[in-house]
């Protein structure tokens, strides 16, 4: 009697520990969803409420990282804005980008509006290897604290891999995966020397998932993600800040191709001045942001959809865009060749 007693016990016993397995098993993936899923919201919030409860960390941009920055594309879009932000609050500004003549005028415009110096570099980032001594010299002898790597190239519509041209997909990736990695590589050094700098790396919401038609960009735009997360790791002892930027759709001239973006008045795409404002904010309270509160909610949104489907529906946007592209070239695809 005893021993069928002992043997209900432990068949009762085990079953309990079972369920409690499985219930802290499910308990702590569901935990690590969720934080996996809802970073980003997090990242919003942290950013707004940190100076509030960390007033000691909310140093200037130049007692942080020092009074020199450089940006990549800096002639229109976020890099011409980071630009002037970065003006706005004493910062000297290196400007990099592949036309002197917008150089000169951008240029020219920050030293009109701010009291700081500004030096141009032209290069062409899609030539490659030859392009980074030029730079490299021109650099040399500027304690650069703020390395903003935005230059990149997207699509000039959404299309097919093998209508793509070779030498646009070349461009795609030196401009999109070389530019960031050798420009970290020329200014990391001196950083390390100096103990102190910020390195922001902008990626994009593309890295969320493969996206048909645009195949290359968002790939490319996935190098950008991982290597940025891996040189924090690398950099942090250092005392060297490096910060993930993943916009979502922002008003900028890289999304022509698509009217429905270009014209859209809602919060969920904000004009490039709005979002840069708030992007450079981030920084120096965040290692990864999408720049901007409604964008976070959408990345975070999105992160709760199986990636096969976001998959799914980025094909099905990128039609409508490519057909909205067709419809604004007078619906010859043929006038579209690049």
């Amino acid at each position: 009697m005893f021993v069928f007693i002992d043997f209900v016990l432990s068949v009762v016993f085990s079953v309990k520990f079972a369920v409690f397995l499985l219930a802290s098993v499910g308990a702590y993936a569901i935990c690590w969803w969720l934080i996996d899923n809802l970073s980003s919201v997090v990242q919003v919030v942290r950013t707004l409420l940190q100076p509030y409860f960390q007033p000691q960390e909310d140093l200037s941009l130049i007692d942080r990282y020092g009074n020199w920055a450089v940006i990549t594309g800096s002639t229109d879009g976020i890099g011409k804005e980071y630009a002037r932000e970065f003006a706005s609050k004493g910062i000297n500004i290196v400007l990099i980008s592949r036309s002197q003549s917008k150089l000169v005028q951008v240029a020219n415009e920050i030293e009109k509006d701010y009291p700081v110096k500004t030096k141009w570099i032209t290069a062409d980032f899609s030539e490659g290897e030859k392009t980074y001594k030029h730079i490299e010299r021109e650099l040399a002898g500027i304690p650069v604290g703020i390395l903003v790597n935005n230059v990149g190239r997207m699509y000039d519509f959404p299309d097919e891999l093998g209508k793509i041209s070779e030498e646009l997909l070349w461009n795609l990736i030196n401009v999109n995966i070389g530019a960031v990695t050798m420009m970290t590589r020329i200014l990391i050094n001196d950083m390390k020397t100096r103990g102190k700098g910020a390195i922001v790396n902008i990626s994009s919401g593309s890295e969320l998932q493969p996206l048909p038609y645009m195949a290359v960009y968002a790939a490319s735009k996935v190098y950008v993600k991982n290597f940025t997360l891996a040189i924090q790791h690398e950099f942090a002892p250092y005392g060297i800040t490096v910060q993930l930027v993943t916009p979502m759709y922002v008003k900028t001239k890289m999304n022509n191709y698509s009217s429905s973006v270009m014209t859209s008045g809602n919060i969920l795409i904000p004009n490039v001045r709005t979002y840069t404002k708030s992007a450079v904010f981030s920084l120096g309270k965040t290692s990864e942001t999408t720049g901007y509160w409604t964008h976070g909610i959408q990345y975070g949104a999105m992160k709760l959809i199986p990636t096969w489907l976001r998959t799914i529906v980025g094909k099905k946007m990128n039609e409508q865009f490519r057909e909205e592209y067709y419809q604004m070239n007078g619906g010859d695809p043929s006038a579209l060749s690049q």
